[in-house]
């Protein structure tokens, strides 16, 4: 079983390296890591690379798609490549996916036209004007479609591990989850925008200006 994971200039690296970590650690799964060319692809802050082993063309027929999101989506949205090779996968895959911005991608290829979905909060408005209905849940399935979109960054986890229980059964799941020792205990409670208080809202996004 193929997984492709899309990279492209600016992603953020837990919305691919989440959803890997899960996806191969079930033997039977491949993940290829693939973008418009062969190379490393810097993260959003340019401190790490990730490097693509294919290319969009040499991946025509993956089983399922995860794209990952970052602030680069915002260049990708006009890029007729990417939207073509989404619009030519989807009908052939098992499932399609996306963490946090990467479902601007989807919206932009029309895969999500009239389905609710989330990403991240700080992308929800524009997500609307693409033709999705934002929701502020962590993630988000529209089986018949095969489509599942999850928030921001660390949901990708989450995603994966109900990918693995759709692809397989409920006990790969569990098995995947133990290996990557997934037992989250967070020291604060602010991890969604309806939890945080003023002052961690303006903090956030303070750090998100410095990165554009």
């Amino acid at each position: 079983m193929q997984v492709a994971i899309p990279l492209f200039p600016r992603f953020t690296a837990l919305d691919a390296i989440g959803p890997y970590e899960v996806l191969q650690r079930v033997p039977s799964v491949e993940v290829v890591f693939l973008g418009h060319r062969r190379g490393e692809v810097r993260t959003e802050n340019g401190m790490l690379g990730v490097c693509c082993d294919a290319t969009f063309d040499e991946i025509q027929a993956p089983d399922v798609v995860v794209f990952p999101g970052g602030i680069g989506t915002r260049v990708l949205l006009e890029d007729e490549v990417i939207r073509a090779w989404l619009t030519a996968v989807h009908p052939r895959t098992t499932f399609t996916t996306s963490v946090c911005s990467g479902a601007l991608m989807l919206a932009a290829a029309g895969l999500l036209d009239g389905l609710t979905a989330t990403t991240h909060w700080g992308a929800a408005e524009l997500l609307n004007t693409l033709g999705a209905h934002y929701v502020p849940d962590r993630v988000v399935e529209h089986l018949p479609e095969r489509i599942i979109t999850a928030a921001g960054v660390s949901s990708g986890i989450d995603m994966a591990l109900r990918l693995v229980e759709l692809l397989f059964d409920r006990e790969a799941a569990q098995a995947s989850q133990l290996l990557i020792e997934y037992d989250p205990q967070p020291p604060f409670d602010s991890g969604a925008l309806a939890k945080a208080d003023a002052a961690t809202k303006a903090r956030a996004a303070a750090f998100q200006r410095s990165r554009k």
